[in-house]
Parts: structure tokens; sequence; C-alpha cells
């Protein structure tokens, strides 16, 4: 599977260059998201301008990946999705997990506002501690 890469300054996007995402595709997609939680810049967003359809398989990775990128305070951001994915995602019942932008500028206006978030819950957290 290939994949376009764009590093930016908080950030990078992945775009893979498939018209179709298969089920087969799964491991691809998270191997190729998951190495960006070990880099400087963890935060990933994920463009799907290219892909025109998208099986059941994916989508629970991309649910699930949002999740992990979370839980090691990054951000997962998914956009440019279509008309077809947007209905495979609603199908799925997983439109609400993702955190999604019609456009890769609102996507890093996303990881913006969450680097912030994060920033200030560590500040938050550090006076909580100093304070007990």
């Amino acid at each position: 599977m290939e994949f376009k890469i764009d590093t930016k300054e908080k950030f990078t996007v992945l775009i893979p260059l498939e018209i179709a995402l298969s089920d087969n595709m799964t491991a691809d997609i998270v191997a190729a998201c998951v190495p960006f939680l070990e880099k400087e810049i963890k935060n990933l967003v994920l463009n799907l301008k290219e892909v025109k359809s998208i099986e059941c398989g994916i989508t629970r990775a991309l649910a699930d990946l949002q999740q992990t990128f979370y839980e090691r305070n990054a951000s997962f951001v998914v956009c440019e999705v279509g008309k077809a994915l947007t209905e495979t995602f609603e199908k799925e019942d997983i439109i609400d997990l993702l955190n999604q932008t019609p456009t890769e500028s609102e996507a890093w206006d996303i990881v913006q506002m969450e680097e912030i978030e994060r920033e200030l819950m560590d500040g938050f957290d550090m006076e909580f501690e100093k304070n007990d």
C-alpha cells in the first residue's frame, strides 16, 4: 500500500494513495500510522481525499487508532472524507468516535487546539499535585 507523507511543524499528514480501502489493508493502515507515536511529531492527520470506498474493518481500525493516539497524548484527525466514506462511517456507527474535519486546514486547527488543551491539562495536573 502506498502513501504520501507530508511533515508539518506540529503534525504529519498521511495520504493513502488507494481508491478503495479493503479490510485486508487494515494491517497496512495500522502499520503506517502507529510508528508516528514514536516520533518527535506524534500528531497525525489521515487525509482520505483519494479514497472513494472503505470497508468496515478499516473504519473500526481508524476508531481504535484514534483512541491509541489519545492515550499516548497525541492527536489523530481524519480529514477530507467523501460522501461514500461518511455513509460507511455512519453505517458502522463510528462517525461520532472519529475526530473528523472537512479540510486539512481544519484538521490543523484541531491539532493546535488539542496541543493547547494538553499543555493546559499538564499545567493543571502539576498544580494539583503541588497542592496535595
